[in-house]
Formats: C-alpha cells, structure tokens, sequence
C-alpha cells in the first residue's frame, strides 16, 4: 500500500505538471509532445501516457491540426466553482477594472504560483489597438513581464536567486531576457516600487507592474499595465504610476475597513 501510494502521488504531481507547462506562456515554444515532455523532465512514452489521461478525461485538449496541446473544457468548468479564497479576489479584480479605465491600457491581475505568476483577470482599456500578451489562465515565470517582475521582487534575495537559478535556461526564448537583466530588473523595482519592461520579454511593448500583500506578508498578487513602447512617454509613465498607487491603496483601505 505505502508504495501504491507513492506511486500514485508521484502520477498526480506529473499529471499537475504537464498541466501546467500547457497553460504556461514561454515565448512562442510549442505546446506539443517533445516540447512538453522536455519542459517537465519525463520521457516522451510517460509524457504521452499521462496526456492521454488527460485528454481522456477532459483535464485537457489536444487540437490534431496544430498537434498542440491546450487546458481542457474540464479544467475551465472547475475553476468556475467559488470558493471563499476566490470571493477574496473580488476587491482586486475590481481594482484592475478601475485602474484600466482610468489608464485606458490593457490592465492584469496577476497572482504568484511557487516560481510561476498565472493570469487571474484581465481588463481592457479603450485604445483602438490592444495589447494581451497573456490571457486569462496562462502562465509566466517570475521575473518575465512586468507583474512576474513584481511578484518576484518582493522576495528575499536568496529566493530571488533560486528562482533565477530555476528559470535561467528558458530566458532565451524571450526577448532581451537573462539572468543579469531579470535580477538588474528586481533591483529597480525594489528601488522605485514599480516594475518596468520595456522591450524585455515581448518586443516593442512596455509594461508596468506593483506588487500588493493581499493574502501573505510578502506580494502575493501583482497589478500591471500593457502598452505599446510608441505610445510611451514620460508623462504617461507617471501617470500610470499614480493610479497603480491610488487605486491599490483605495482598494486596501476598503478591505481593511470591511
């Protein structure tokens, strides 16, 4: 029974995985079965195995045109259950759709997730050209984008480096993204309290991010911004900044007040 048991959890954990990496956004890195397969670790016979599962029960979708991997109709009616911890959210994702119509700018909610920050919410401003590098559900590593950035900023220096240490391999597939610029990055947000990305990870797009404590006492969700860099300006900057300040400061307020 003990070994069952191992067994049976280390096959949860894989399948958690593979999960995972299909929801992940890594550049333009396919989502098929010899890119997932060497995202986690697994030989491509076990990788399969699991996938099949996976597809089997609805957890994920496989498309036979673009032999691509995709979260499944299964996983998308789960996380429509509420919860109390979902309820939580409600203030922020409020927040984001505030800061999105003052700033006029596509707006996130990002939330961190072990050495990952998935996208929670999204809002869109009124600019006749958007800009969505990610969507609902996906997710990034911390330190690519402004929110990960955030996110990833806010912890102690010798997580910041396991994390770098972690993601360092998979820097390549983004734009103007390594190790020295991911923890140069970190060190500006600490300093400014905004985290900025300008070309870095998606080329010509600039982004800015602010870490919020909304459940632990180190950022646990991040706000940001996603523009294009031609229509970027100083001016701008500082005005995003003080509705990222403001509208993250209401928001806390009325929570604390509740």
């Amino acid at each position: 029974m003990k070994d069952e048991n191992q067994d049976g959890t280390q096959a949860i954990r894989r399948a958690a995985a593979i999960l995972r990496q299909i929801s992940h956004v890594s550049g333009d890195a396919p989502r098929n079965l010899r890119a997932i397969s060497e995202a986690v670790g697994l030989p491509r016979s076990t990788t399969h195995r699991i996938l099949k599962s996976l597809t089997d029960t609805g957890l994920a979708a496989y498309d036979t045109a673009s032999r691509k991997y995709e979260v499944g109709m299964l996983s998308y009616e789960l996380g429509l259950a509420v919860s109390d911890r979902v309820l939580a959210l409600a203030p922020w994702t409020a927040c984001v759709d505030r800061v999105a119509e003052r700033s006029n700018v596509t707006t996130y909610l990002m939330r961190r997730s072990g050495f990952e920050a998935v996208c929670m919410h999204k809002a869109e401003g009124r600019a006749v050209i958007r800009v969505i590098p990610v969507e609902v559900g996906q997710r990034r590593y911390l330190g690519v984008g402004a929110g990960a950035t955030a996110l990833l900023a806010g912890l102690p220096d010798e997580t910041v480096e396991r994390v770098i240490g972690t993601i360092a391999p998979e820097l390549g597939g983004f734009e103007n993204l390594d190790a020295d610029s991911v923890r140069q990055a970190v060190a500006t947000t600490r300093e400014t309290g905004f985290s900025e990305s300008r070309g870095r990870a998606y080329r010509s797009i600039f982004g800015m991010g602010m870490g919020v404590c909304a459940f632990a006492e180190e950022p646990d969700l991040a706000i940001s911004i996603a523009v294009h860099s031609d229509e970027v300006d100083e001016g701008r900057i500082a005005d995003w900044k003080a509705i990222l300040r403001e509208e993250i400061g209401e928001t806390q307020a009325r929570i604390a007040a509740a």
